[in-house]
């Protein structure tokens, strides 16, 4: 793990994960406890992936962040 990087270590980086959580519930259906074990527990996309790029992600709109979500999971195997 990289010197602290993978972990939550502010209020907004909080607020991102969960608008990122909420959002791509909201894309796929899948109520928003479901994607948080699907993007923490199955995939380590939350801790491996949107925390450690928070700030380039979060200038970024809603629809590009879903988008590049997708697409990391789709590259990890993860099917959603």
């Amino acid at each position: 793990m990289l010197e602290g990087q993978n972990y939550i270590t502010s209020s907004e980086q909080l607020e991102f994960a969960i608008f990122c959580i909420e959002n791509m519930a909201a894309r796929t259906g899948i109520d928003a406890e479901k994607m948080y074990e699907i993007l923490a527990v199955k995939s380590d996309v939350l801790q491996g992936y949107i925390i450690p790029n928070f700030e380039i992600l979060h200038t970024q709109g809603k629809d590009y962040i879903v988008d590049d979500i997708m697409a990391v999971l789709k590259e990890k195997g993860v099917a959603v």
